[in-house]
């Protein structure tokens, strides 16, 4: 007759580590816990409006009915749009941080985000050739000559910026940069589109950075 089985240290080491195992996969009633939840990453345009809207909110709480005329009619959102941070959140959907700013700053307005990205870049070639001709008929043409690309940035149905790339760099490319937007902005006074409105100058180096911006 054979003696029974002795189970040694090494199996119940091994015993103990599976009913640990077994322990943290079951919940309480004995059942598999289901797996964590892997939910996408909230979409660029969702968190843009989220800030924007609680910028908008704290306007409203520091000045009151007045700051949505400032705000929605007068361009502040628009303008702030330009410095307002989190940069990378901000910048994923500027379009929508705008929306979010004007809507959170009205006195009772409801949320209304947007169910999908709010800015739209279009260039445009006819107004960089119509600045050119001007500013060579204004002493301007080698300023001009510097501007690579011109584009409109579209912050919703009535909102707009205009963006030029240049050939500039930063550091003493920036005072030129100056230079070039003051002389735009000699030339753009009043051109707005139909119906819409271009707040900001924005002045691009050749890698896309920002060198210099101008109210328009």
């Amino acid at each position: 007759m054979n003696a029974p089985a002795r189970t040694g240290p090494f199996g119940l080491t091994v015993a103990t580590a599976l009913l640990s195992l077994l322990a943290v996969a079951c919940d309480g009633n004995g059942k598999p816990e289901p797996a964590p939840s892997r939910a996408g990453a909230e979409p660029g345009y969702a968190s843009a409006y989220d800030a924007g809207w609680r910028t908008g909110k704290q306007l409203f709480e520091d000045g009151g009915k007045g700051a949505a005329v400032r705000e929605v009619v007068w361009g502040g959102c628009v303008r702030r749009s330009l410095t307002a941070r989190p940069r990378n959140v901000v910048e994923k959907d500027r379009g929508a941080w705008v929306l979010g700013c004007k809507q959170g700053v009205k006195s009772g307005a409801d949320r209304r985000p947007p169910a999908r990205q709010v800015t739209r870049r279009e260039s445009d070639p006819d107004l960089l050739a119509r600045f050119r001709t001007w500013a060579a008929a204004h002493g301007g043409k080698r300023s001009a000559e510097h501007v690579d690309r011109t584009v409109l940035v579209h912050l919703g149905d009535r909102d707009y910026d205009v963006e030029l790339t240049t050939t500039y760099t930063g550091g003493s490319g920036r005072a030129d940069a100056e230079r070039l937007a003051g002389t735009f902005a000699t030339w753009w006074d009043g051109d707005d589109g139909d119906g819409s409105t271009a707040w900001n100058l924005i002045l691009l180096d050749r890698d896309g950075k920002r060198l210099t911006t101008r109210n328009l």
